[in-house]
């Protein structure tokens, strides 16, 4: 078993990962799990983009959550929406100085200058094992997927070639099917 030679590179790939998210955050008065929020927010789906799908993804409390969101909605990152059906919950979105700055940050330079440094078939192949291992933690821990939602089992694409949530009911956008979701279910083959 490579379980320990496994974990020690994803821990030292971890370590240079989030401080590198501390020192490119500090400019900005941003902690690295307040970037994290603001970057899951800004690819998650409309059924995902309130306070406990943030809770859920990021695996915070709620109180480091709910401090996070507020420290980015103060700086103008996002703004908050009441839910049209059900006035009790919120919806967040990402404003446009927050994708700017998602666009400016993430992926961080570190990483960016590491991919450059490999070739197409190297990207490939640590991209499929990355995602075989996520996978198979998420799987083995009864975990959520977070997956996008064009690989989920209730995504559902019609004769028209328009989308449809069989969970939520709900049609769906070519570009809400890009996005991930809390609700995510893997396709069984």
């Amino acid at each position: 078993m490579k379980t320990k030679e496994i974990y020690d590179y994803l821990e030292r790939l971890s370590n240079l990962l989030r401080n590198e998210e501390r020192r490119e955050g500090m400019d900005y008065g941003l902690q690295p799990v307040q970037l994290e929020a603001l970057y899951y927010l800004s690819i998650c789906n409309r059924y995902s983009d309130t306070p406990m799908g943030v809770v859920d993804y990021l695996g915070q409390t709620k109180g480091t959550v709910s401090q996070s969101l507020k420290l980015l909605e103060q700086k103008g990152y996002i703004s908050k929406h009441a839910n049209k059906q059900d006035k009790r919950s919120i919806h967040l979105k990402v404003t446009s100085s927050g994708k700017k700055l998602i666009k400016t940050l993430i992926p961080p330079p570190l990483i960016t200058k590491a991919c450059n440094n490999l070739n197409e078939e190297e990207q490939n192949q640590i991209e499929i094992a990355l995602k075989q291992l996520l996978q198979t933690i998420q799987f083995s821990n009864g975990m959520k997927s977070f997956g996008v939602c064009q690989t989920c089992r209730y995504n559902l694409t019609k004769k028209d070639c328009s989308f449809f949530c069989e969970l939520t009911e709900e049609p769906l956008s070519m570009s809400e099917t890009q996005c991930i979701c809390r609700e995510h279910e893997t396709i069984i083959s």
